[in-house]
């Protein structure tokens, strides 16, 4: 393994973890109605826990509200059940033909609650980006204990891994920012 294959490998882990945070962050609810808010939620289809979005097609007809039209009109009852059961605190409302679920508005305490919860989960991949600089500058000073780099290269090496731990932190925190301030935004 060379300095080179360590550093892309370090880039490309690190970038995995940028686009995690944004997965995760996507699923935390803001005031306003979208259909990655529903994500995480399961149905049991024929035994088999499947996304919501692969046995419903979901709108967003208003700011407020999510629909959810199942292809198959049989999992109207458990579509409805697996969205009660999810902790989104949501209570859809059924015609037996269109699951509507409205969006009520985040008092200002969930508000917070939310907020601390974002804090936790970039925390989280903080130390996921720490432990990944960490490994590469383990393998980087095992190269110069083999002798297959000089001490030079390891420090140029061990250099560019913090620049490229540096840009990553800056991209995490300019994310959990922007999903803060959207959180805490009234509408």
């Amino acid at each position: 393994m060379t300095v080179k294959d360590i550093e892309s490998n370090t880039r490309s882990r690190m970038e995995k973890v940028l686009a995690d945070l944004q997965h995760v962050m996507a699923g935390i609810r803001t005031g306003r109605a979208t259909v990655s808010l529903l994500d995480g939620i399961r149905v049991d289809y024929f035994g088999t826990p499947t996304p919501l979005n692969q046995v419903a097609s979901l709108h967003v007809p208003e700011p407020s509200m999510i629909t959810a039209q199942p292809w198959d009109s049989s999992l109207i009852g458990p579509i409805d059940k697996a969205i009660r059961a999810s902790d989104l605190g949501l209570n859809p409302q059924n015609d037996g033909k269109i699951i509507r679920i409205p969006i009520p508005p985040l008092t200002q305490e969930r508000r917070k609650d939310l907020v601390k919860h974002l804090h936790n989960i970039a925390e989280d991949h903080r130390v996921a980006v720490r432990n990944i600089r960490r490994d590469a500058n383990e393998a980087v000073k095992k190269l110069l204990k083999d002798k297959a780099i000089s001490e030079d290269e390891e420090r140029r090496a061990h250099d560019e891994i913090q620049k490229m731990t540096d840009g990553q932190m800056t991209k995490l925190d300019a994310a959990a920012k922007t999903k803060e301030k959207e959180i805490l935004e009234i509408k």
